[in-house]
């Protein structure tokens, strides 16, 4: 059994890959005058900082404004997506009730997003997310540590919660978010497939369980805490 789960959010929490995809491709267009392919788009955006995007799309290390300005104009563009699309701006299928299982058992959790913080901030006022999680604990990318597949964010985020991450379960999108746990040493890697195939997951050994939503996980792998 477990002790604590962490989420990952774009993709996973939110089902909102599609959103991105189309925000990014139009940057790509801005940037280096063609999209981003879907292949470059697994190996080089999913989980990976803005930082990292943009130095791959202009083939240089970005400075800080140019990071800033390109991250700022494509956060903006996907957020006015996600408010045009409000009937699909919601959370993921099972979610709401996986969610207050774990609240209601008080069970540890927390969400390691790339996101940076003005879209961490929306995420928490459009899903009501401190219903369910202590937004101090939520680790984002803040620009303090690399991004996946580093394995800095669930260690970080298992840390949060007061676990040690072998004691952690990880629900994960991205192939580099996979990476990013297994380096980390979670003891449990679950893979959504909320736009990629199920086979695809099925070819990389760190995965242990592959979903379509939250109705899908197995509640008797969580230990639920004595109370004292």
């Amino acid at each position: 059994m477990y002790k604590g789960i962490i989420f990952d959010f774009n993709g996973t929490l939110f089902f909102d890959s599609e959103k991105h995809l189309e925000a990014w491709r139009e940057f790509s267009k801005r940037l280096r005058k063609k999209p981003f392919t879907d292949e470059e788009m697994r190996e080089y955006m999913f989980g990976r900082t803005n930082d990292d995007i943009i130095e791959y799309l202009t083939g240089k290390k970005p400075d800080k404004d140019m990071v800033n300005k390109f991250s700022k104009e494509k956060e903006a563009v996907y957020r006015e997506m996600c408010r045009k699309d409000y009937q699909n701006t919601k959370l993921a299928p099972g979610a709401v009730e996986f969610l207050d299982y774990l609240k209601k058992n008080n069970i540890p959790r927390t969400i390691a997003t790339m996101s940076e913080k003005d879209n961490v901030n929306f995420y928490i006022q459009e899903f009501n997310l401190p219903k369910w999680f202590d937004i101090d604990k939520i680790v984002y990318d803040d620009g303090k540590f690399p991004g996946k597949p580093a394995p800095d964010i669930y260690i970080k985020a298992a840390a949060k919660i007061n676990l040690l991450p072998d004691d952690c379960i990880v629900v994960e999108d991205a192939i580099s978010g996979i990476e990013s746990a297994r380096a980390a040493g979670i003891g449990k890697i679950i893979a959504i497939a909320s736009m990629e195939s199920v086979d695809l997951y099925k070819k990389i050994p760190a995965v242990s369980q592959i979903i379509k939503n939250f109705n899908e996980i197995d509640k008797k792998l969580l230990e639920i805490p004595c109370l004292k």
